[in-house]
């Protein structure tokens, strides 16, 4: 019965984890509230947690499958060109968007799994949600880049710089970059997209050292419970990119705000 209840844990979270991604209110912390109340916590708990976010990073390859390929010269067919200008997204631009959270993340690594708990994760949902009011409140009247492959290399640059925030548990990392490319002059619609892009090396990576720093603890029987996930958060994502990729076109992140607001009132209600 203890595997039933890890596989049924695994598909909730799996759940949560697909849904809440690409939304700019934070997948981690909405995993680590709803883990810490279904009391799955401690070190197996943080890498399943960013185990699965490869099943929606995943999700993103098959939707952005041809963009990606043709960042590292790799042409199926042409890729269609989205913005006003003449330039082009490259593998120069995913790189400058990278480094600055890969140099942080691994300087600070250890001290940030100690923010991996619910109280921390309100603070983070109060202050990604003034930023998110910020970047709608101060976004230049008209972006810059309009499209994605109007970004330029100072944009992407920036847009990492504003990744960093995503190292604090429950600030959002599609929140923080895409507050970022908005507050930089980007298009919200082509600040999402970058920021989907960016997930997958970002991700991979991240995904790759935790799983080296906890394999000693990890065991076959681990399987099962991170397969679930990564499946049910694959198939979840899926939907959820198309959905909000539409919604953002018509609503502003004024709601999305305003609701980070109030779970964190939860999360102060239930575990303060």
């Amino acid at each position: 019965m203890a595997d039933i209840h890890q596989l049924w844990v695994a598909a909730i979270l799996g759940i949560v984890e697909g849904l809440t991604e690409f939304l700019p209110v934070s997948s981690t912390g909405h995993m680590i509230i709803v883990g810490h109340l279904l009391g799955f916590e401690g070190q197996k708990a943080e890498t399943f947690e960013v185990v699965i976010q490869l099943g929606s990073i995943l999700a993103v390859v098959v939707m952005f499958w041809r963009r990606l390929f043709g960042l590292i010269g790799i042409r199926f067919g042409e890729v269609k060109h989205e913005g006003i200008g003449s330039g082009h997204l490259t593998l120069i631009h995913i790189l400058l968007g990278m480094v600055p959270a890969v140099v942080v993340g691994l300087a600070f690594h250890d001290q940030i799994k100690t923010l991996f708990n619910p109280i921390n994760v309100m603070y983070a949902l109060v202050v990604g949600g003034v930023l998110l009011l910020a970047a709608e409140f101060f976004k230049p009247k008209q972006p810059k880049a309009v499209g994605i492959d109007d970004i330029t290399y100072r944009q992407a640059f920036m847009i990492g710089c504003f990744q960093c925030l995503a190292l604090w548990p429950g600030f959002s990392r599609s929140g923080a970059t895409i507050s970022g490319g908005m507050l930089m002059g980007v298009s919200r619609y082509a600040a999402s997209e970058f920021s989907f892009i960016l997930a997958v090396p970002m991700m991979i990576g991240a995904t790759g050292l935790d799983l080296y720093k906890s394999i000693g603890f990890l065991t076959m029987e681990d399987f099962p419970m991170f397969a679930v996930g990564f499946i049910t958060a694959f198939v979840v994502a899926m939907i959820a990119i198309k959905v909000f990729l539409e919604l953002i076109k018509r609503i502003s992140f004024v709601s999305f705000a305003i609701y980070r607001f109030i779970l964190a009132a939860v999360v102060y209600t239930i575990f303060m």
